[in-house]
């Protein structure tokens, strides 16, 4: 009974530690980020500089706690960002014992390729995807009211988008993960195809901050090809899977 209750005692020690290392990380990128919050305030901003509706205005805050609040908000994601290499590093090493000697290999090695993608769906979103959303959303109705920005509304805005871009723009990285490890085959993926379109309008629609079909394809499409790119890249896991032993 012991020695089977010393692996349980032993993982949960292990957990906290992994936890105790997340949490500090996380503490210390969060203040790192509050100190540089104007300069993440600015970079947020940017997709919205040049509009008409905020050339002779500045964000406004119609509550006296939501300036400190959306500031807490901002930094703790930043914080979330900057720590989330030690953070994802800390996740994988507790479900590395779980895992045979091969998929260790495979997952570690798609760490960096996981931070890639998540930063390429953060880019698309603020590059190409802000831009077109912010302009229909301040343009339209403009000639009836006059728009007067609300801090909170607009970051909680933007930093929603940028992050489920971010998580989205996984989902080949995670596709050939599962092929690789044989939890789901490409034939199987390849049929899932119908689904998969769907699927991507509708998380266009939720992404999206507008009703309109152009930017809710501006986000499904972008879906549509990544789902693609993950058949492909776990047609290409078969292929180097089939030539290795079996752990």
């Amino acid at each position: 009974m012991q020695d089977k209750e010393l692996p349980f005692s032993g993982h949960l020690n292990e957990l906290r530690k992994r936890l105790i290392v997340s949490v500090f990380s996380l503490i210390i990128t969060t203040v790192i980020a509050f100190v540089f919050h104007q300069a993440l305030f600015e970079i947020l901003m940017g997709p919205a500089k040049g509009f008409e509706s905020l050339k002779d205005q500045s964000l406004v805050f119609t509550q006296i706690t939501e300036m400190i609040g959306i500031t807490m908000k901002v930094s703790v994601m930043g914080g979330l960002v900057l720590a989330s290499p030690i953070i994802l590093y800390q996740v994988v090493m507790f479900a590395v014992p779980g895992l045979t000697q091969r998929e260790r290999r495979y997952l570690l090695a798609l760490l960096p390729g996981m931070m890639i993608s998540f930063s390429a769906g953060a880019l698309f979103g603020y590059f190409v995807l802000l831009p077109p959303a912010l302009r229909f959303l301040m343009t339209f109705g403009s000639d009836i009211a006059t728009p007067m920005i609300r801090v909170g509304n607009y970051i909680n805005l933007v930093v929603t988008l940028l992050f489920w871009l971010g998580v989205t723009f996984q989902t080949p990285i995670v596709m050939f993960f599962l092929s690789k490890i044989r939890v789901i085959s490409p034939q199987a993926l390849a049929r899932q195809r119908k689904i998969a379109i769907v699927v991507a309008f509708i998380l266009g629609a939720l992404i999206t901050p507008t009703f309109d079909p152009v930017n809710q394809s501006l986000v499904a499409i972008p879906i549509i090809v990544l789902y693609e790119l993950g058949i492909i890249l776990a047609r290409l896991a078969r292929i180097g899977s089939s030539k290795e032993p079996s752990a």
